[in-house]
């Protein structure tokens, strides 16, 4: 099996290699050897999961031998504002972890009285998605899981049903900010957003979709949802509630979190009133604000500032991400995705809103089978090659963000969520999900959301500022899972 799916990622490399070449987007060794190495880094993350940072260390390595990009170029590719970014918002979810903002937020609940199957599915999704906008996708997740598996084990109920409404309203609701899941900040990033901007043109679509997904889960899932209310309706009548009740601090979680959104909110403001203007300190204070609050609460809290930084931020995943970055940038430097950029422009008709469904169903497609961030990373400079065209082509970056977000749900490697949920399953001695079961409704939701953001884009304007990022490509050779229990 090993050597099988070996020799297939051989074959892939070699296809796409072959591929590039005959259709023109490779035209020299430079060029077949850069999308070479992209297909083996891609390939490896589908294959090979636990080795895809080894794959990517390699990629660059060659890269950089083969003279396909230089250390420098390297290095400017690797978008360390992202990264930094990410880095803040660890570290202030890690203290919201560590204060129990998180296990009173599953408090809240469980001490309602009057719920019933339906309104706990509602509140669930709503949750999921809510949490999903303002913390990580994976700390919310958690989060709610942690209630499901409680209410399930109360009320001896099957908890798989209410994972998967967990998951895709989290997946939903990642899109409606630029906090909740690193495509949305690389992309509000590159498409040179403000964080109201991005509010504006996701958060309707956003909100949309999660309701069109919320019926449809409701009605999937009507059976558990019924059995879950006579469950209720008898565990209610022996009981106050669905759990013990635990009070929790939780107001000084509460400002942090309200202080830290509603700074980002405003940095567009601030940045103004820094006069942090141009293009180089383009939403500065939006990068600035997690790095900010972060070292003030590990300045407030010394003793756990190192848990802080060593436990609660994902390393791992955050230098494959640079490392990522920085050969999705070589596509770029040497010219192959302004080929495709103009093959696209001229086969696809309609101009920019006939692209928006084309770009949504390439982006779920590959975001069900590869991590979203992957896809997005590697199409990126396509979309920056057609804006620099016309500034018509922006409205394919909230295409790339709904298809990437929304096509997560499809299958159970979509999303990191996807996997956190399988992996919390297991861990609570459940069976996992089999993906025949998860690729049912996933491709439901997936596919009916997917309509919904593309008649919303194709009616509605979309907000994007003149001189958003989108640079002319390069030519060739040129430089240019947490603990949620209180710890106070």
């Amino acid at each position: 099996m090993k050597n099988l799916r070996l020799l297939f990622l051989a074959c892939v490399v070699l296809g796409v290699s072959a591929g590039g070449w005959l259709s023109g987007l490779a035209t020299n060794p430079t060029q077949l050897v850069t999308l070479g190495v992209f297909a083996m880094v891609i390939s490896t993350t589908l294959f090979y999961w636990e080795r895809r940072v080894a794959a990517a260390f390699l990629g660059v390595s060659i890269l950089i031998s083969t003279h396909a990009m230089t250390l420098a170029s390297i290095l400017k590719a690797t978008e360390l504002d992202i990264i930094f970014f990410l880095i803040g918002m660890m570290i202030i979810v890690g203290v919201l972890k560590d204060l129990g903002f998180l296990t009173w937020v599953i408090q809240s609940i469980i001490s309602r009285k009057k719920m019933n199957g339906i309104s706990f599915s509602v509140i669930l999704c709503v949750l999921s998605a809510v949490l999903a906008s303002v913390v990580d996708e994976v700390s919310s997740i958690v989060v709610v899981l942690a209630l499901v598996f409680q209410v399930c084990a109360t009320l001896k109920l099957r908890p798989h049903p209410f994972v998967l409404m967990a998951v895709m309203a989290t997946n939903i609701g990642s899109s409606a900010t630029m906090l909740g899941n690193p495509v949305g900040i690389f992309i509000g990033n590159k498409a040179g957003l403000t964080f109201a901007q991005f509010l504006v043109g996701a958060t309707p679509v956003a909100i949309v979709s999660l309701s069109v997904a919320l019926a449809i889960v409701v009605f999937w899932f009507r059976k558990d949802i019924h059995l879950m209310t006579e469950r209720m309706n008898e565990h209610r009548q022996r009981h106050s509630g669905l759990g013990p009740a635990i009070k929790i601090p939780y107001k000084t979680g509460l400002a942090i979190l309200l202080t830290t959104v509603v700074v980002i909110a405003f940095h567009h403001q601030i940045e103004h009133l820094l006069a942090l203007g141009g293009v180089e300190n383009k939403n500065a204070f939006l990068i600035l604000t997690p790095l900010v609050m972060s070292s003030i609460l590990m300045i407030w809290r010394p003793n756990r500032a190192r848990h802080y930084v060593e436990h609660d931020v994902e390393w791992w995943t955050l230098l494959f991400f640079m490392l990522l970055f920085a050969i999705a940038g070589s596509l770029n430097e040497q010219g192959i995705t302004q080929n495709l950029a103009d093959k696209l422009a001229s086969s696809v008709e309609g101009g920019p809103k006939g692209m928006i469904p084309f770009v949504i169903l390439i982006a779920s497609l590959g975001s069900a089978f590869v991590d979203n961030i992957v896809f997005v990373a590697a199409f990126t400079p396509v979309i920056q090659a057609l804006v620099a065209r016309s500034a018509d082509f922006s409205v394919l970056w909230w295409a790339l963000l709904f298809g990437a977000c929304f096509g997560g749900n499809i299958t159970v490697v979509g999303s990191t969520a996807n996997i956190v949920a399988s992996g919390l399953l297991e861990k609570h001695g459940h069976h996992p999900i089999k993906f025949l079961v998860w690729i049912k409704i996933g491709a439901c939701v997936g596919l009916v959301t997917g309509l919904v953001a593309w008649l919303m884009l194709t009616v509605l304007p979309s907000p994007m500022p003149q001189g958003a990022e989108a640079p002319a490509p390069a030519q060739s050779g040129e430089m240019e899972f947490p603990d949620l229990s209180p710890n106070t």
